[in-house]
């Protein structure tokens, strides 16, 4: 018999806007986070180490415009798997070139990737040869994205919870 799965450890008030600040902008300092949430640099410091190491934030990092590093052409790529455990081939596609995100889904289809090549043969070689021909892969289907708006970032959706 499995364990239960333990709930994560709710966020606070102060928790939470400090997620919320990092979502949109990943280099503030200790000091203008500190800030911004109304709290001591130390225990700014403190409660982002905690959120650190609970595995809230896992990590800075910069938002890169696909086409500026040459990129122009994006497509979600919808996968059927065979008898072969999702979790072996999502691990293969994630490690193909172009593949920028494979996301395990609910329904008719198993996985979603994202996947952004320089241009329309590289594209296709990339859905057709890498991963339509990839053991375990029963189907594709291929969607171009002519057009991309941001959302919510999740964490900044933190600034709206009830409590």
């Amino acid at each position: 018999m499995t364990e239960p799965q333990q709930r994560p450890e709710p966020l606070d008030p102060i928790d939470r806007r400090i997620v919320a600040e990092l979502s949109r902008d990943g280099r503030l300092s200790v000091r203008t986070l500190a800030e911004r949430v109304h709290i001591s640099r130390t225990a700014a410091h403190n409660r982002l180490q905690h959120l650190q190491q609970r595995g809230v934030i896992t990590g800075f990092g910069a938002q890169i415009d696909r086409k500026s590093i040459g990129l122009s052409i994006s497509a979600l790529v919808v996968v059927r798997v065979g008898d072969v455990p999702w979790e072996e081939i999502a691990k293969r596609l994630a490690a193909l070139p172009f593949v920028e995100k494979v996301q395990a889904v609910s329904g008719d289809i198993d996985l979603i990737l994202t996947v952004s090549a320089p241009d329309h043969e590289q594209l296709s070689q990339a859905i057709l040869r890498d991963i339509h021909d990839l053991p375990g892969v029963v189907s594709t289907r291929s969607h171009l994205i002519l057009a991309e708006l941001p959302g919510r970032p999740p964490a900044q959706s933190l600034d709206i919870w009830r409590i």
